[in-house]
This record gives structure tokens, C-alpha cells and sequence, in this order.
């Protein structure tokens, strides 16, 4: 890779600074971008569901939600994010499940991707 080709982390880093000035669809480019990089970046999947969130993308949200918490099935913020993404889709038998998730991990347990499989 030339020194001049951008890496995960610094589209990252910029996606970051769109967000913080609320150009959301630019942020989402970036985080987009990072993820293409790297699939198994978590929080490039995270931000990336937050921002399309921001959009009113909502079922792109929940796919990089459910990316998230694929990629790190024991992440209380992760599991909230979805439940908040469910809950603007009018999802809410998800939005409960992930926020049970969410609850699980506040109080120190663990969550079993593979149980209902």
C-alpha cells in the first residue's frame, strides 16, 4: 500500500470529523469506505449504522446493527444502538429483544448469539 492511500483507521478518523459537523452523508461515505477495508471493523459498522440512522436509512442501520453485533455479540452499546434503530422501524418485538440483550450485558452476563439456532 502507498504511503498516500488512505487506511481504515484514517477514513475512520475522517468520517469522524463529518459526523461531528453533522454532515452525516459524507461521514457515512467514510465509514462505508473503512468497512470495504476491513469487514470485521467493528466500529466502522457501528458508526456507520448511527449515521445511516441519522438519514432515516433505517434498514441499512439494522443491517450494519446486525453487523455489529455479529461481530461482537457481547457489546451493551452495540445491542442498544440496534434496539434504538428497531424501534424507529416500528420493530419493536426486535427492538425488546435487543434491548433484553442490552439489559443481559448491563448486569455482567453474556449473550449467546447461537442459542435460538
Amino acid at each position: 500500500m502507498s504511503s498516500d492511500t488512505p487506511t481504515r483507521d484514517d477514513l475512520f478518523d475522517e468520517a469522524n470529523t463529518h459526523l461531528a459537523i453533522g454532515d452525516f452523508d459524507t461521514a457515512v461515505e467514510g465509514y462505508r469506505a473503512s468497512v470495504e477495508l476491513d469487514p470485521l471493523f467493528f466500529d466502522g459498522w457501528h458508526a456507520l449504522g448511527m449515521s445511516l440512522m441519522k438519514l432515516d436509512r433505517i434498514k441499512e442501520a439494522i443491517g450494519c446493527g446486525l453487523q455489529a453485533t455479529t461481530l461482537r455479540p457481547n457489546d451493551l452499546l452495540a445491542w442498544t444502538s440496534l434496539s434504538q434503530m428497531y424501534v424507529q422501524d416500528h420493530q419493536i418485538a426486535e427492538a425488546e429483544e435487543a434491548k433484553g440483550n442490552a439489559r443481559i450485558l448491563s448486569l455482567g452476563g453474556r449473550v449467546d448469539r447461537n442459542a435460538d439456532s
